[in-house]
């Protein structure tokens, strides 16, 4: 088995894990912005910050796979795949939405959050569509 096939499985491995954790964590934001309990909104900090915690390392996991894998395709595929830059311009995007989803915890921790539940809902299908783009240009690779 080639070193390519290990890091293309591991990159995808990690990258389910990250994306299940981001799905789930804008979720609990709506839950948390809803509520008015302080029970459940000391459990709901909690399982915020875990699920974070948990899924960070699956994120940086994701990249240094994902380098790997470009590393081993070589210079020349990472230059003339115009599909992947624009991959990895969402890639970035997602990064960025990751290190806010640490900003938005903080809110939330320290009693300071001021948006609704209708935003909380609208941020959590951004991974979703930025998820479909990503697999859209990874499997068709599209001359652009």
């Amino acid at each position: 088995m080639s070193a390519l096939l290990i890091y293309k499985t591991l990159h995808i491995f990690f990258m389910i894990a990250w994306f299940a954790g981001i799905f789930y964590l804008p979720r609990l934001f709506v839950y948390h912005a809803l509520s008015e309990e302080r029970s459940c909104n000391s459990m709901l900090k909690v399982m915020e910050r875990r699920l974070l915690l948990f899924v960070t390392p699956f994120a940086v996991l994701t990249a240094v796979f994902g380098v790997l894998t470009i590393v081993e395709y070589g210079r020349d595929w990472f230059r003339y795949s115009m599909w992947l830059h624009y991959k990895l311009l969402l890639v970035i995007i997602l990064y960025c939405y990751h290190g806010y989803c640490f900003k938005l915890l903080a809110d939330f921790k320290h009693d300071r959050n001021t948006r609704s539940d209708r935003f909380y809902r609208v941020f959590n299908e951004l991974p979703v569509i930025a998820l479909l783009i990503i697999v859209a240009l990874a499997v068709i690779k599209p001359s652009l």
